[in-house]
């Protein structure tokens, strides 16, 4: 399913400008374990974390995860943003807790297959 489809549908908000919101997710990881997520998400997974820092963007980066969505409306740090846009990092952010994230994506995801 595509960035934008689930976004529209689960209210999620894109904070990155110049964001391909066409690139589709295959699946869900949520972690915030940094060298966890290197080694276990995969290529176009929609990555759930409370972690803001620049680091996400290069870990995002070096898997090619679909996006990365930030929970409970925790604030990114605009060196983050900005850090993300240069190297085509999409960063998302929702007001829900990570589990409830990952529920209702998966169950989107389910529902878009079928």
């Amino acid at each position: 399913m595509r960035i934008i489809e689930l976004i529209n549908k689960l209210g999620l908000s894109c904070i990155t400008s110049n964001s391909d919101l066409e690139k589709v997710v295959k699946g869900v990881y949520i972690c915030d374990l940094l060298s966890w997520v290197m080694a276990k998400a995969k290529k176009d997974d929609l990555w759930i974390t409370v972690l803001t820092s620049l680091n996400i963007v290069a870990v995002a980066s070096m898997v090619d995860v679909a996006c990365v969505v930030i929970p409970e409306g925790i604030q990114v740090e605009e060196a983050t943003i900005k850090k993300a846009e240069q190297n085509d990092v999409i960063i998302l952010k929702s007001n829900m807790p990570a589990y409830e994230i990952g529920v209702s994506i998966s169950k989107v995801l389910i529902k878009g297959t079928s």
